[in-house]
């Protein structure tokens, strides 16, 4: 219902005119909320008892008396709890941390309490006194189904919270409402989407950066003040708060994966160009896709299989009349080095009509692993029409879930998984037969989800949430389904391709779910506006700690245009997961569908990518193993300069590749952004700036801008049509020195497919440096792991030198070079360097004579 005068007095609350049209009108007065009357010190943090200050007539009941549990739990983390004195409530059972027995010695913050004019928790920042978390605002609530609290931010520069379509990676402050709630929906609104990421980051007036994540699983929703301040509003469970205090941007991203868990290592063929597409109704439309693809030479690694190759659209089924051949058709594709990912939705076909056999159903009840409501299975509908939901909580899950890829593997020797519709997306609301009446199907507050605001109706477009899980009432546990489907598919794969890294590519996620999955950014449309907002939806998951994180290149839903496809093409080719998907009223947007011209720019961008992907593997262990981004906005590296917290469309893989895309419909160049110091054309090699900071314009050459930090070294190899046969490729250096004359850069090799290679440490990792005198110039390698002897078979056989004086002798180990393998050019002085031999598993040194 409407708020107006009279409901607001009655709350307890002040009534304010209006400014703005986004502006409240109903506010909380000063001493509303929790007061304590001791502090307990602790051996690992403090205890505080509170009690109500007011009373409660908003949603139900208040607590009387909730308490605070904070633990100073490493020198830059802690955590504040809030709880429920009274009585146990749910809190999300995925892993974390235990809290220490003990506080840390020295610890980079320090904590207070106030009472005035009601209860506030205060964080601050020890070296700069800066308040990074503050509470003292009233409005605390503490209900049944209904929490409420507020901190003031540092400064207006916020960044996270997801997933939702933005048109920025910095928020919005004026105002804003953003609700998290695992929703089917489509990416053209600001409504709740497929995955729900309660973190952000604060960038302070420094540069320092914090971050603050919700342990929280129920539907929530979030609101931007201009204070600056937030209100984080949730329907269920606790206040369990995780505070990092950085100070850099990447180390806020590390210090939030050492909670939720470090990314996945994806396998090295996962980094090839991906086609997908729905409503390829036969075999012979994908075999003509891939036909005209090869033809084309359009390099590419992985053939997707959506739902039209179903029997019915069952899972671990396949329709043997349209695709009748279709296990020999990938066993083709293997041979020619490709991957196949297939489809699989977690909804199973309950209606046993249609066979009167079907496994997945019969072993599924048997195994008794279906989502119950009212001690009976819960038939919804889907593709395959009604429908049970699988409990990915339940003990027996794994067997089950495991058995059926097993059986299924053996007709389709597929190599990844893709779990899509895992929200879990329903297509009737609750059930067939609809949902209770019950304050969990139809809360008192919906947390602005989509759906809750027309009829208050929590479960629109999903099941009940009074549906009964292992874990607990869907209600508590909706926005974890993903998760435990994506640990238990993950792990299904690791056991039917033993010794295989697992590939799985998830729509819907949470906290956490990096660790198992991929992820795409959804359902989106082909237009220039969803082109410019997938930008900042990569940078927000490699935020929540999914790297491996790509758009539906060219669009999936409408008809692209070769203009938008091409421009999104080049883009997406540096999307950490590449992949072109579209839908099934959709025209073929696959770049062999298009004319010679367009092949011929697409492949420029394609082939860049694929001569860069040693660099991006690199920064994908780095990520997998040390918790950092892949791809990064610029003040990830640049905190200090506020230009680059504004930067919406420019990003950078790593610390040293920044790229430029043209986003615009019928534009020619783009205005780019350079940060202070020296950056070099990645294709010329030439230096475009040196110095102080500049936004340049820059032309469209046919390539997609890339350019290179000075003061690192980009590993790279000769590319091919596919990562296999890219992989026999030389390998080479471009060797990018900053204003000093040095550069450093490192490689991580492994055979690209082997599980946990990391945690064996069988790999190769190359430490890269460069170095000018006077009189020379030298680049070293050092190894620091050695233990991947198939390294041996590869080798540097090209390396590219910007900034450097014309050599008078170049020298590998003490040993000349022959000059005609040196291509200087005076102009730009670039020295290239090709037709070398250089092992990369043995440690040389490269001097360049002046």
């Amino acid at each position: 219902m409407p708020l107006n005068y009279e409901k607001c007095l009655d709350r307890g609350c002040i009534w304010v005119q209006r400014t703005e049209e986004s502006q409240p009108l109903c506010f909380y007065p000063d001493g509303y909320g929790y007061t304590y009357q001791e502090v307990r010190k602790t051996s690992n943090g403090f205890h505080v008892d509170l009690e109500r200050t007011t009373e409660m007539k908003m949603f139900g009941d208040e607590m009387e008396t909730i308490s605070l549990q904070v633990y100073f739990e490493t020198k830059n983390r802690l955590r504040l709890k809030f709880a429920d004195k009274a009585k146990k409530r749910f809190e999300v059972p995925i892993e974390v941390p235990l809290p220490p027995a003990e506080s840390p010695v020295d610890t980079e913050y320090s904590i207070d309490f106030v009472n005035e004019p009601q209860f506030g928790v205060l964080v601050k920042r020890n070296d700069t006194e800066t308040v990074i978390f503050d509470t003292n605002i009233p409005g605390m609530i503490f209900s049944e189904q209904y929490i409420q609290i507020s901190t003031r931010l540092a400064t207006p520069y916020i960044y996270g919270f997801g997933e939702h379509t933005t048109a920025a990676y910095k928020h919005d402050i004026n105002w804003k409402k953003w609700s998290l709630f695992a929703r089917d929906s489509s990416t053209d609104s600001s409504s709740n989407l497929y995955g729900v990421h309660p973190f952000y980051m604060n960038v302070e007036e420094d540069g320092c950066a914090h971050g603050v994540f919700l342990l929280n699983s129920n539907a929530m929703e979030i609101v931007l003040q201009p204070a600056p301040a937030l209100t984080f509003r949730t329907i269920g469970g606790i206040l369990d708060f995780y505070i990092f205090l950085g100070p850099s941007p990447e180390d806020v991203v590390k210090q939030y994966m050492e909670v939720i868990g470090l990314p996945g290592m994806p396998p090295y063929w996962a980094l090839g160009f991906q086609l997908s597409k729905r409503g390829y109704a036969t075999i012979e439309d994908v075999k003509a896709l891939t036909k005209r693809t090869e033809e084309a030479r359009i390099p590419y690694d992985v053939q997707y299989f959506n739902i039209d190759f179903m029997n019915n659209f069952k899972d671990f089924t396949f329709d043997e009349k349209r695709y009748s051949n279709l296990p020999a058709f990938v066993d083709e594709l293997h041979e020619k080095g490709k991957k196949v990912v297939i489809v699989l939705d977690p909804a199973i076909a309950s209606n046993k009509t249609l066979e009167s056999n079907y496994p997945a159903l019969d072993v599924g009840i048997n195994r008794d692993v279906f989502v119950k409501v009212n001690g009976t299975y819960l038939e919804g509908a889907s593709w395959s029409g009604k429908a049970y939901f699988p409990d990915f909580s339940h003990p027996d899950i794994r067997p089950y879930w495991t058995q059926m890829c097993t059986e299924f593997r053996k007709s389709i020797r597929f190599d990844g998984l893709w779990i899509d519709m895992n929200e879990p997306s329903n297509f009737v609301d609750g059930s067939l037969t609809g949902c209770s009446k019950t304050s969990l199907n139809y809360p008192p507050y919906g947390a602005g989800v989509l759906g809750s605001k027309h009829d208050g109706k929590l479960f629109e477009k999903t099941i009940c949430m009074d549906a009964v899980h292992h874990a607990g009432k869907h209600y508590d546990i909706h926005n974890l389904y993903s998760y435990y489907q994506a640990n238990v598919t993950y792990r299904t794969l690791a056991i039917i391709i033993p010794g295989s890294r697992p590939m799985v590519v998830s729509r819907s996620t949470f906290a956490g779910s990096g660790r198992f999955v991929s992820h795409t950014l959804g359902e989106n449309l082909s237009t220039w506006q969803q082109l410019r907002a997938s930008i900042p939806g990569i940078l927000k998951f490699n935020l929540f700690g999914i790297p491996f994180i790509g758009a539906d290149i060219c669009g999936f839903a409408l008809n692209t245009t070769e203009e938008l496809c091409l421009r999104w093409m080049q883009l997406g080719a540096f999307y950490p997961l590449s992949r072109n998907h579209n839908s099934l009223y959709s025209k073929d947007q696959d770049p062999a569908s298009f004319g010679k011209e367009f092949i011929d720019l697409v492949n420029k961008a394609l082939y860049s990518r694929y001569e860069l992907l040693p660099y991006l593997y690199t920064l994908f262990h780095l990520a997998h193993t040390e918790g950092s981004t892949v791809a990064r906005p610029l003040f990830h590296e640049f905190p200090e300069d506020k230009v680059a917290w504004d930067i919406k469309y420019q990003f950078l893989w790593g610390s040293a590749l920044l790229i430029s895309p043209i986003v615009e419909e019928n534009a020619r160049s783009v205005d780019a952004y350079f940060p202070v110091g020296i950056w070099y054309d990645f294709y010329k090699g030439e230096i475009v700036k040196d110095g102080s900071a500049l936004t340049m314009t820059l032309m469209d050459d046919g390539y997609i801008n890339l350019h290179v930090r000075g003061g690192y070294i980009l590993t790279l190899q000769k590319p091919n049509i596919s990562t296999s046969l890219s992989r026999k490729q030389p390998m080479g250096l471009f060797i990018a020195p900053d204003e000093l004359g040095e550069a450093k850069g490192i490689l991580f090799w492994d055979d690209g497919i082997s599980y946990e290679t990391q945690e064996h440490k069988t790999y190769l990792q190359v430490e890269l440096a460069f170095r000018k005198t006077k009189q020379e110039a030298i680049l070293y390698s050092n190894i620091t792991i050695g233990n991947f002897p198939e390294a041996h078979d590869v080798f540097f056989g090209y390396l590219t030198f910007c900034n450097q004086l014309q050599p008078s002798k170049v020298l590998i180990n003490g040993k000349s070079v022959n000059t005609k393998k040196l291509n200087y050019d005076t102009q730009t002085m670039v020295l290239k360097i090709d037709s070398l031999h250089i092992n990369i598993a043995e440690e040389f040194e490269l001097v360049l004579v002046s």
